[in-house]
């Protein structure tokens, strides 16, 4: 049987769209090609971007702001002496971008100006951290990224 030019390249663009089809058909399906947002309620947070933008900006306008130093014991968050400890709520978040998994949220409570995430909670590596704090019924944020 002979094949014309005709019939060869319909033939070669029915392959060409099969091999894609595999590909995208294979990437969707497949559990270790999963692509999933950054986090699982990016648009709830979405909506609450106007406070995190205020919060940033009174973290601004403080005298002092949280440092944070690594240490043998671990992570220290230390938080500005000039805000009362007792006071002073929120949360830690911990993001590894590598690793869902090792992403963590510790409430914070305070015994003086300075936290302490313990050297077995952290891994080596890129970390984001995220200190989400009020104090006088004012709301502050801390983001940075750092290795440990």
């Amino acid at each position: 049987m002979k094949i014309n030019w005709g019939t060869a390249i319909v033939l070669v663009f029915i392959g060409f769209m099969s091999f894609i089809l595999y590909f995208v058909i294979r990437m969707n399906t497949e559990k270790k090609y999963e692509h999933d947002l950054v986090t699982k309620d990016y648009y709830k947070q979405e909506l609450a971007f106007q406070q995190e933008i205020d919060a940033q900006e009174n973290s601004k306008d403080l005298a002092t702001n949280i440092t944070i130093k690594k240490t043998d014991k671990g992570l220290i968050i230390s938080f500005p002496q000039d805000k009362n400890y007792k006071e002073i709520s929120g949360n830690v978040s911990l993001y590894r971008p590598s690793n869902e998994k090792l992403d963590f949220k510790i409430p914070i409570s305070l015994s003086g100006s300075e936290f302490l995430i313990k050297d077995e909670n952290m891994i080596e590596g890129r970390w984001n951290i995220t200190i989400d704090w009020r104090h006088d019924n004012t709301a502050y944020l801390y983001k940075k990224s750092f290795t440990y």
